[in-house]
């Protein structure tokens, strides 16, 4: 590994395009002149620019109401009534924040999260990362794959693995929207997280739960009853994603913004109001989403088969249950939400794959065959699990893949927050000392909350497996042993220095004194605009006379 690099006092320029002599080869900065299919934001400051920036905030929002999220949700309402909807409340303002600095990371710098672990790590540990990150993917796709096949199944009564394989079929659709670019897939995604919205404030309004335990549970925290602890740590984990800082970096970077001191504020500003916007519609399906189970599982007519499902709630389950208690429509509302969120998360799970797999190892694979790749990762376990286990056992592997984002979620949420706290990544666009103080505290709540739900995951399965008491001890030992290093990893991370200096990127008539353009290895980190991030596509090397 090189040494560290000093910084420059001054951060890096942009400058117009005088010299087309270029590649675009592995970290080659794109020229200014070339004509993609990007946002120019105006360089004139008014309310008018947030119009431009809406967009990137409801593909993140996505990850915020997947079938995972609803299965949690279903199961919240039907064990605890309205009682675990503060937890709600407090994740989607934590998840807000750590949104926010992931989508100021890729508008100061020019550069997304899974490029700068790539320039600041060592090889070892930005390979290491990458797995994870990849893991953390295949993980997202298989609750999206499974709530797909429920969602047919409820519609069509398409059986589970059936639908499993159908799934795969939205890798075509995904390509076809893909020659269209990012804007048209915003408002695709947009479109589909209102269909959701309104297809659970149908439910709402028929399900009619009690106004004021709702808003109490709201407001007033409390944790009751066996496995309330354990649900509530679910909620929370649930909420924050690691595949979803990688994608909200690289998202923000489809904006040509006006790369001025007061323009990249502007830009920041804008994405967090933008944020706050698809994350709050995010957060009333989710409370939507709780309220009716609460309702349905509550009310006094149930009938015993009801009342068994209310207790092991599950997707599948949640069909059944609406429609004896509000009708066969209530159903089929359901399996439109559910379908509508399977495909959303597909496409911006599969999206974060690509910009993850470009970011750590500078590799452009073929759209369609990385498509292919994340979806048949996802749909083998999801095919072999529904056909040995059926519905059951397809919906404990959501469980199961909650879990592994669990653990992955520090290898993410800790670079990022050391990066946007650093001034040799953020210049003077770092973290202020209140909002650092306040993600460190927030991520590590959100990471002692879930190595504590994976230790005390780990303990029951352990307990429960059935295993001779030799093999208990033995399996303990090693499980513990996982455990010490995965917590010496995420304290190597905490605790090592930033050695790479990727300050903002400025225009050269943006500071006084009409600073020149830094050379060397900082000026090849990263300058926008994007064009694959723009594009939504990554492209293939071009030689340098396509440039001219």
């Amino acid at each position: 590994m090189s040494g560290p690099r000093q910084c420059s006092s001054q951060p890096q320029f942009m400058t117009s395009a005088g010299n087309n002599n270029l590649s675009n080869g592995a970290g080659t900065p794109l020229i200014d002149t070339i004509d993609v299919d990007q946002i120019v934001i105006s360089e004139k400051t008014s309310w008018k620019n947030l119009f431009s920036y809406i967009g990137p905030g409801f593909l993140v929002s996505i990850a915020y109401i997947d079938p995972g999220n609803f299965e949690t949700d279903l199961q919240a309402g039907a064990h605890y009534k309205y009682e675990l909807l503060w937890i709600i409340l407090i994740a989607s303002c934590a998840a807000l924040v750590i949104q926010s600095l992931a989508a100021s990371l890729g508008v100061v710098t020019g550069k997304h999260l899974a490029e700068h672990c790539r320039a600041e790590y060592p090889k070892v540990t930005n390979f290491i990362l990458w797995i994870l990150a990849e893991l953390a993917v295949v993980a997202c796709d298989i609750p999206e794959v499974i709530g797909t096949a429920f969602a047919l199944n409820m519609l069509f009564k398409i059986p589970i693995w059936c639908g499993v394989l159908i799934t795969g079929l939205s890798t075509l659709m995904l390509l076809f929207l893909q020659q269209y670019g990012v804007r048209k897939l915003e408002f695709l995604i947009a479109f589909l997280v209102f269909l959701i919205a309104t297809c659970f404030l149908v439910e709402l309004g028929y399900s009619k739960p009690n106004s004021s335990e709702v808003v109490r549970g709201l407001f007033v925290p409390e944790i009751k009853g066996n496995g309330a602890t354990g649900l509530a740590i679910s909620l929370l984990g649930a909420m924050v994603m690691p595949h979803n800082l990688f994608l909200h970096s690289a998202l923000v970077l489809s904006r040509k913004v006006p790369r001025s001191v007061h323009g990249i504020k502007e830009a920041c500003r804008f994405y967090m109001i933008e944020s706050a916007f698809a994350l709050t519609v995010a957060f009333l399906i989710n409370i939507s989403i709780i309220s009716v189970s609460g309702a349905v599982c509550s009310s006094d007519n149930l009938n015993p088969e009801d009342q068994m499902n209310c207790k092991d709630l599950d997707l599948n389950k949640a069909s059944f249950l609406l429609k004896n208690v509000l009708g066969n429509w209530s159903s089929k509302v359901f399996a439109i939400a559910l379908l509508a969120s399977g495909q959303s998360s597909t496409i911006t799970g599969t999206y974060a794959g690509q910009y993850v797999m470009q970011g750590f190892l500078d590799l452009r694979m073929t759209p369609w065959l990385r498509n292919l790749l994340t979806r048949s990762l996802a749909i083998v376990p999801s095919l072999i699990v529904s056909l040995i286990g059926g519905s059951s056992a397809a919906g404990q592997l959501i469980i199961i893949a909650s879990m592994i984002l669990s653990f992955e979620l520090p290898f993410a949420l800790v670079p990022l927050l050391k990066f946007t706290s650093s001034k040799t990544k953020m210049g003077q666009h770092t973290n202020s000392r209140f909002i650092t103080v306040l993600t460190w505290v927030i991520g590590s709540f959100i990471m002692i909350i879930n190595i504590y739900f994976l230790i005390t995951s780990f303990v029951k399965l352990l307990l429960h497996s059935g295993m001779s008491t030799v093999s208990q001890v033995f399996a303990g030992i090693f499980g513990f042993l996982g455990m010490l290093i995965y917590i010496a990893a995420i304290l190597y991370l905490v605790f090592r220095k930033n050695r790479k200096c990727t300050l903002p990127l400025l225009k050269n008539d943006s500071m006084p004194g009409g600073a020149v353009h830094a050379e060397g290895e900082g000026s090849q980190l990263g300058h926008l605009p994007r064009e694959d991030i723009s594009s939504m596509q990554l492209p293939h090397e071009r030689p340098a006379s396509d440039l001219d």
